[in-house]
């Protein structure tokens, strides 16, 4: 029995070799990955800050709601200042609900100019949806109707797919897809009716799985943004690597974690070797080099 997917083809760190970077000398590609999200009050929680009181869910559950919610009131506008003050592109991973429960905040995205991800239509994982097919059509056909742009990428609430996931996405006219944490580069997803590109993510450097999991401290991303690029930098001098920043509004919005996130944001702006692209971006370089037909 092999205990390898049968999506991606295993590589022992070779999927790299033989990229060009973007740009003479810009090995270090970052993509900001925005998750814009709508938690409905009426469904449970999707993360919780505060545990229930002897063990059991509530619905309204206020305390949980109300957490993403001062994300989308504050935190949101911070980390959309943080960006755009220094002109720097984001891609905005989207649940399409949002378009209807928070449209200033919707518009004022748009109105960025940056690359929109279809996120579902609500934080609910596909698998929980009682028909996957139609989440996925009804939130790309949303985003398109909002921004003018059929979304060319996905991510899915909690990177949680089925078996038919892929297959459906690539149906629907989706390039690419950030759920397969797989890799440092950009590696072909096998999938019908055609083969979809896998962008790199990250869970290591996720604010979610830092601050909500992993409950550590306010600076625990930056210290780990300063190792890990350490490690990527020193590799994309001899071939590129990605680095991708997944931020949700209310962890490194708040406070006590903005800071942080505008000195990552500083030093990579700062660095020789870097170059700031959207998911699309990143796509387009992976498959003008390295087309589906000889991956």
């Amino acid at each position: 029995m092999t205990h390898t997917t049968p999506r991606i083809a295993y590589s022992y760190g070779e999927s790299g070799a033989g990229l060009e970077p973007p740009a003479p000398g810009k090995g270090l590609i970052v993509h900001v990955v925005l998750n814009v999200e709508h938690w409905p009050l009426d469904a449970p929680m999707p993360r919780k800050l505060l545990g229930s009181p002897h063990g059991a869910d509530h619905i309204p559950d206020v305390p949980n709601y109300s957490w993403a919610e001062y994300g989308m009131r504050r935190g949101l506008p911070r980390v959309v200042s943080a960006l755009t003050d220094r002109a720097l592109p984001a891609s905005v991973s989207f649940n399409a609900a949002v378009i209807d429960a928070y449209p200033e905040a919707a518009g004022r995205l748009r109105d960025t100019g940056w690359e929109f991800i279809a996120h579902g239509l609500h934080q609910q994982a596909l698998p929980s949806a009682p028909d996957e097919s139609v989440v996925i059509d009804e939130c790309l056909r949303k985003i398109e109707e909002f921004t003018g742009r059929r979304p060319r990428g996905w991510l899915g609430p909690g990177l949680q797919e089925t078996f038919m996931t892929p297959d459906l996405l690539a149906a629907a006219g989706v390039d690419y897809t950030c759920d397969w944490v797989v890799d440092d580069v950009p590696v072909w997803l096998a999938a019908q009716p055609r083969p979809m590109v896998a962008l790199p993510y990250s869970l290591e450097l996720n604010d979610s799985i830092i601050y909500a999991t992993e409950k550590h401290s306010s600076d625990e991303m930056y210290r780990r943004f300063t190792e890990t690029v350490e490690v990527l930098a020193a590799e994309a001098a001899l071939e590129p690597r990605v680095l991708t920043l997944p931020i949700h509004p209310h962890m490194v919005g708040v406070p006590h974690r903005i800071r942080y996130f505008d000195r990552i944001l500083d030093e990579l702006s700062n660095r020789g070797d870097t170059i700031f692209l959207t998911g699309s971006e990143i796509c387009d370089w992976f498959t003008a080099q390295r087309p589906a037909t000889g991956h």
